[in-house]
C-alpha cells in the first residue's frame, strides 16, 4: 500500500462512519500520525555557483617564491584578471555561492619580478575552506620532505664549504711549498752561478799568472839565449884572436 492509498483511505473514514453503523470507530485503527508520511515541504535544492578561480589552500599552500609564471599556472590555473598593463601582478578573483555552506568571497594577489615570484599576498582568502585532514596530512608530508631536502641541502653545502676550505688550504700550502722550492732552487742557481763566476775568475787568474809565468820564463830564456850568444860571439872573437899571427913591427930604415 502506497502512501497515496493511505492518504485517500483516511480522508474516506468520516464519510464510511456516517453511512455504516458496523464500520469501526477511528480509535480503534492505529494513530494516524504513525501511518501519515511527514507532510512538511523539502527543502528545495540550490545548485553551487562558482564565479572565478576555483582555489584550494592546500594548492595556494605550495607556492613558493622564487617560481616561474609557468609553474604558477600549472599548479594554481590562470589568473581570473590578465592586465597586459599589469604583467607582473596576478589575481585570482572568487565569489561563489554554495549549498549549505557559507558563502566564499576570496582574493589571492600574487606579484613577480623578473618573471619569478616574489610576493604571495594571501590576506583576502580567510573564507576559503580550512585543509581536510587528509589534505592536512599530504601538507604534513610535503613540509617534512622540503624540511629533510631543505636540511640535506644545507648539509651538502657545509660539507662542500668544508671541502672547498681543505682545499683551499692545500692549494695554499703547495703553492708556498712551490714558491719555497722556486726560492730554494732560484737561491741555489745564483749560488751556483756565483760559484761559476768566482771560479771563472779564479781561472782567468790561474791563466794570467800562467801567461806571465811563461812569459817571463821565455824572456828569461831569450836573456839567456843572448847571454849565451854574446858569450858565444866574445868566445869565437877571442879565439880568432889568438888564432892571427902577430905582425912583426919592421924598423922604419928597413923599409929604404
Amino acid at each position: 500500500m502506497n502512501k497515496l492509498t493511505l492518504i485517500a483511505i483516511s480522508f474516506s473514514f468520516p464519510f464510511l462512519s456516517a453511512c455504516t453503523p458496523s464500520m469501526p470507530t477511528l480509535p480503534d485503527f492505529p494513530d494516524m500520525p504513525d501511518i501519515l508520511p511527514d507532510m512538511s515541504l523539502p527543502t528545495l535544492y540550490k545548485d553551487d555557483i562558482q564565479q572565478g578561480s576555483v582555489l584550494t589552500r592546500f594548492k595556494i599552500n605550495q607556492l613558493k617564491a622564487g617560481m616561474s609564471k609557468a609553474q604558477v599556472q600549472d599548479l594554481i590555473g590562470s589568473p581570473s584578471i590578465s592586465d597586459p598593463f599589469h604583467n607582473n601582478q596576478w589575481d585570482y578573483i572568487n565569489h561563489s555561492t554554495r549549498h549549505e555552506k557559507d558563502d566564499t568571497h576570496y582574493r589571492l594577489v600574487l606579484k613577480f619580478t623578473n618573471q619569478k615570484l616574489t610576493t604571495i599576498d594571501t590576506s583576502g582568502i580567510t573564507s576559503l575552506d580550512k585543509l581536510t585532514d587528509k589534505e592536512k596530512a599530504l601538507e604534513d608530508q610535503r613540509i617534512a620532505a622540503e624540511k629533510a631536502k631543505i636540511k640535506a641541502q644545507k648539509l651538502a653545502k657545509e660539507k662542500a664549504r668544508i671541502a672547498k676550505e681543505k682545499r683551499a688550504t692545500e692549494e695554499k700550502r703547495i703553492a708556498k711549498e712551490k714558491i719555497a722550492q722556486e726560492q730554494a732552487a732560484a737561491a741555489l742557481k745564483k749560488r751556483i752561478k756565483l760559484e761559476q763566476a768566482q771560479q771563472h775568475q779564479i781561472e782567468q787568474q790561474n791563466a794570467i799568472k800562467t801567461a806571465e809565468l811563461k812569459k817571463a820564463q821565455a824572456e828569461q830564456q831569450l836573456e839567456q839565449q843572448k847571454i849565451s850568444a854574446e858569450k858565444l860571439q866574445e868566445a869565437v872573437e877571442k879565439t880568432k884572436t889568438e888564432e892571427k899571427p902577430k905582425e912583426v913591427e919592421t924598423p922604419w930604415y928597413k923599409f929604404w
